[in-house]
């Protein structure tokens, strides 16, 4: 397989590019990007596959970067019979982690992506009956040892060190990576570690420095936070949080959301039940208490309308936490674009309890079309890459880490809208400060249409930012022909009195093709992912996406692809590509930094 070296580029010459577009600062500003996931092979699918990626910062020592992402580099080359007779290139093997996972130790400029042991379909020949071995992994260690395997969908955070005097950084740093989890054997979710189809697993290193990642001990076995799910149920888009600010009286708690979708996922009616779950450590993430916090049905006409999903969390420097989800509204009652709403919960005792859902605005989910194959939202076309939490919050508070000096515990949000209608969607910001909230803003770039976005705010809330990925053609309905280009951007304000001046533009990514992309486990639709994330310390920020620079579009998966929307249903046989186009499916997770 062809292994890729370290990459990173600086982008003077990118941000001199679009300096019409940004404030004076942003000549001034250089900025770094560069390849996270540097040693999973490129020619190769679908171990060239890496989406939805996380990233976190330790505010205690702000050069070092961790990131998630799912990570395919363990699975085995496309089997021939698979992908022509069944559409797909994941034929496992059972038990393959897909949890990938990397550190930066100067600011975001280069990465490490490890390579530990456990068990793995890299060596396998491109033939599904083979079943794995014991061996070289580009995922979380110590799953398969402990009968899991992870299941991607990361979250990371990094907080205090527990001590035997409670937590403090003087004993250093800890690492969370948070990611959905399954049984080895998935097919008897009863008689395993987790007890529905899928688990949240939190996996835990200490004090990260270059020698520590790359060895497998330093991780801790993962543990489940959720031990009581029913069998059948199923985790979604999870994230995690740690306390991070010494100023709070709950310093160094974790935290974990997620939306558990029951009854074996078949969300009867509409989504029934999907109710939001928090999960709360207070000794550094060996223990949970798991709290639901919003009612289980999901009519559509309830008190959470069609259910709320893609939750994030968060702490202020006095340890009050947050929580956002998005509450859906059900397309079978008002039709497209839905206009969902972002809601707030917040807990002042450390998550044990938690408000009433306050609800902040609508926002208008960027959904005008539904895939009649897939039967998935889709942004760019039919057979295109999905959007379903592209209008989810995303949210970062000033909280004054890591001793709480100087926060302001202003909040920022930053989603993807499409209030302004069809190709006119855009990155938002609001923003609180001064005793309520402000916006909402759009803050991309013309002819941008942002599907996923993030923002950071610095500790003591005087920068902003704000990272998206964008497809930049019109909505090509079925034209596979046509290029579908999509890049990503960061942009950064200064902020006065709470609220951001002009935004520069720090960075543009180069154009890949939407086309060239696809989820591993299903070549007829696109897939670049469902979330990006940025960080910000005092001096920088930083941030990640999915990247589609080196992705190859294939003639004959667009055929395919083709065939598939005029049938209604997959037109098999589909093509191989393995054989005839090795570099489809090749996304990347990439970083920026102004560090």
């Amino acid at each position: 397989m062809t292994r890729r070296l370290l990459r990173s580029v600086p982008a003077v010459a990118v941000v001199a590019a679009v300096a019409a577009l940004a404030a004076p600062v942003a000549a001034q500003t250089v900025t770094t990007a560069s390849l996270v996931s540097v040693t999973t092979p490129s020619a190769s699918t679908p171990e060239n596959h890496q989406n939805e990626p996380a990233l976190a910062v330790d505010a205690h020592q702000p050069n070092v970067l961790v990131a998630g992402w799912n990570e395919w580099g363990d699975a085995m080359p496309c089997p021939q019979q698979t992908a022509t007779q069944a559409g797909t290139c994941f034929a496992g093997p059972a038990g393959i982690g897909l949890s990938g996972v990397g550190f930066s130790f100067d600011s975001g400029r280069s990465w490490v992506q490890p390579t530990y042991t456990g068990w793995t379909g890299r060596n396998c020949p491109p033939d599904p009956s083979c079943a794995g071995q014991f061996g070289p992994i580009v995922t979380l260690p110590w799953y398969y040892e402990s009968g899991l395997s992870s299941s991607g969908d990361p979250a990371v955070a990094v907080g205090p060190r527990p001590g035997p005097n409670g937590f403090s950084w003087a004993n250093g740093s800890r690492v969370y990576y948070a990611n959905l989890v399954e049984n080895f054997n998935p097919a008897f979710p009863s008689h395993g570690v987790v007890r529905g189809f899928t688990g949240i697993g939190v996996s835990r290193l200490d004090n990260p420095t270059p020698s520590r990642v790359t060895d497998k001990n330093s991780w801790m076995r993962p543990v489940i936070a959720n031990t009581h799910a029913s069998q059948t149920a199923f985790e979604d888009k999870e994230q995690i949080w740690a306390d991070n600010a010494s100023s709070s009286p709950y310093f160094g708690r974790t935290y974990v959301c997620s939306a558990q979708f029951r009854s074996v996922g078949k969300h009867l009616p509409a989504n029934f039940p999907a109710p939001i779950i928090v999960s709360v450590s207070p000794d550094g993430g060996t223990t949970w208490t798991t709290k639901q916090i919003t009612p289980a049905g999901t009519t559509g006409r309830g008190p959470t309308e069609w259910g709320i999903s893609g939750c994030t969390i968060r702490t202020t420097s006095t340890g009050v936490v947050y929580l956002f989800g998005e509450m859906f509204q059900n397309p079978a009652l008002v039709g497209l674009p839905t206009h969902g709403a972002h809601v707030m919960f917040a807990s002042y005792d450390g998550g044990m309890h938690w408000t009433k859902p306050t609800v902040l605005w609508r926002v208008t989910d960027p959904c005008f079309f539904v895939d009649p194959v897939e039967g998935r939202c889709v942004m760019d076309g039919y057979a295109g890459a999905r959007t379903d939490l592209s209008a989810a919050p995303s949210v970062d508070i000033a909280n004054g880490a890591p001793t709480g000096a100087g926060a302001t515990n202003e909040i920022v949000d930053a989603w993807a809208d499409a209030s302004a209608g069809l190709n006119n969607e855009h990155a938002m910001v609001a923003w609180y400060a001064n005793g309520g909230w402000h916006g909402p803003s759009a803050v991309s770039l013309p002819g941008d249409r942002p599907m996923y976005a993030a923002p950071a705010i610095s500790p003591t809330g005087d920068s902003m930012y704000v990272v998206y990925e964008a497809v930049t053609s019109p909505w090509r309905g079925a034209d596979m022909t046509s290029p579908r280009p999509y890049h990503g951007v960061l942009r950064s304000a200064a902020v006065t009195d709470g609220a951001p001046g002009g935004w520069a533009t720090n960075y543009v990514g180069p154009f890949g093709d939407l086309r060239g992309t696809y989820p591993g486990h299903d070549i007829y639709q696109e897939r670049i992912g469902d979330y990006v994330y940025a960080v910000a310390t005092r001096t920088y920020g930083a941030a990640v996406w999915t990247d589609a620079r080196s992705a190859e579009v294939c003639p004959a998966v667009q055929q395919y692809r083709a065939n598939s929307l005029a049938a209604g249903t997959l037109a098999l046989p589909a093509p191989w590509p393995l054989f005839q186009c090795p570099m489809f499916g090749n996304t990347d997770t990439w970083a920026v930094t102004t560090g």
